[in-house]
């Protein structure tokens, strides 16, 4: 596993990770370090939370992060019971259908982002650099990027000036497989479902999310063909639910996992075989010496993205420092760490500049592996020769089936989701 603070998406922090910059540590930055501190408190579920792009941070603009950590549900809680109590937000795009109308968060202004017009078209039209239209099932990022007025709370069906959370980064998940225990191919999402992998398969307990697995495992096994994956009718919610009951009851899952390390530790010890998971969770399997693939599969993948907001609180001069943080974070050396993990930057040519050729070929393009392929704090997680699964950047996201979402019938989905867990 990269040895960062980064340890999981959704998945409480034992502590803040903010880098505490103690006066005299660091010289050269007089004009910085004088009078009143430029400290941002920076609530979000840990993906880019790390004491490498804090520190970095804090050289480059006298800029401090005091980190506050939390799961997916309570930093959307916190922000619409406690704006007050953080500056900036880091948050999944899907949440934005909880969070907008709150009226707790500002509306960005795109002409103040140096990189906005950089920004990936997968975010601001749906589709590739090539041009080429990815799925939107769900809540896709430009179903909710943008807002129709400077303070409005209705997401514009056009690009406006007025942006709801300046895009950081994104992936596209699958489900991850053990082929030294399967010793076969796999090449569909019903495969979690297959009597064979009884007692050694796992789904993941995040409602809005697992839901969204299951759903691409029903279609590929032809139980159910929604309407919208991100968006089920009752019906389709019911129909879901009883089907992964049934093979509940029939023994099928090992377990739910909630975090990042219950993944890694499902698969690297062999109690599942096949489950959900996130890229950096196969890559931390894989760097105990324990084959383990993020398998591409035939239906498409599931995706996420997640982006910065600033809380309705912070005005004068915090503002402009924490447009200048989130100027900071797409310039290029957040987004080269982060790709090194796994994920995406939102811009990509930034990201580029501060990787190497090597690790530009193998992360985004599919190619062998020149050389050893290490994390960020120098860890080998790929020898030389190998292939990042999936392939390349135009092939991984341009199979996106749909994105993470939150339904219009979400509360009857999440008490349904808990019925199946507690079954």
């Amino acid at each position: 596993m990269i040895k960062s603070k980064t340890v999981s998406r959704r998945t409480l922090l034992k502590g803040a990770a903010g880098f505490a910059a103690g006066s005299g540590l660091i010289t050269g930055f007089p004009a910085v370090h004088s009078a009143e501190p430029k400290v941002l408190r920076y609530l979000g579920t840990a993906v880019n939370q790390a004491d490498e792009i804090s520190k970095k941070l804090f050289e480059d603009t006298g800029i401090k992060l005091e980190y506050i950590s939390a799961t997916t549900d309570d930093v959307t809680k916190r922000v619409v019971t406690q704006p007050n109590s953080f500056d900036v937000l880091d948050t999944e795009y899907f949440s934005l259908k909880k969070l907008v109308p709150s009226g707790n968060i500002l509306s960005l202004d795109a002409k103040k982002i140096k990189e906005f017009d950089n920004i990936t078209p997968v975010f601001t039209k749906g589709e590739l650099p090539s041009g080429k239209k990815i799925g939107d099932q769900g809540t896709a990022p430009k179903k909710v990027m943008f807002l129709e007025a400077e303070g409005s709370t209705t997401f514009a069906k056009e690009v406006t000036q007025w942006v709801t959370l300046i895009p950081t980064v994104y992936n596209a998940d699958t489900l991850g497989i053990r082929p030294d225990l399967i010793k076969r191919p796999i090449e569909s999402w019903k495969e979690l479902l297959n009597p064979e992998f009884k007692g050694k398969a796992s789904i993941l307990n995040i409602p809005s999310i697992g839901i969204m697995d299951a759903a691409m495992v029903m279609e590929a096994s032809g139980v159910i063909k929604y309407g919208d994956k991100g968006n089920m009718t009752k019906e389709e919610i019911d129909k879901t639910i009883a089907t992964l009951i049934e093979a509940k009851k029939a023994g099928q899952f090992r377990a739910f996992w909630k975090d990042f390390n219950e993944s890694v530790n499902l698969m690297a010890s062999g109690e599942t075989v096949i489950q959900s998971m996130w890229s950096p969770a196969v890559t931390a399997v894989r760097s105990k010496g324990i084959p383990c693939t993020f398998q591409p599969l035939k239906e498409g993948y599931r995706s996420w993205a997640s982006g910065f907001c600033v809380s309705k609180g912070v005005s004068g001069a915090k503002l402009d420092y924490a447009y200048e943080f989130v100027n900071w974070f797409l310039s290029g050396f957040a987004g080269g760490y982060l790709n090194r993990q796994g994920y995406y930057s939102a811009v990509l040519g930034t990201a580029k500049a501060n990787m190497t050729a090597d690790e530009w070929g193998y992360w985004m393009e599919g190619k062998a592996a020149a050389g050893d392929i290490k994390a960020p704090d120098g860890t080998v997680l790929e020898k030389a020769g190998a292939k990042r699964d999936g392939g390349s950047y135009d092939d991984r996201m341009g199979s996106v089936a749909c994105w993470n979402a939150v339904m219009d019938e979400n509360d009857y989905m999440v008490r349904k989701w808990n019925e199946f867990i507690a079954a």
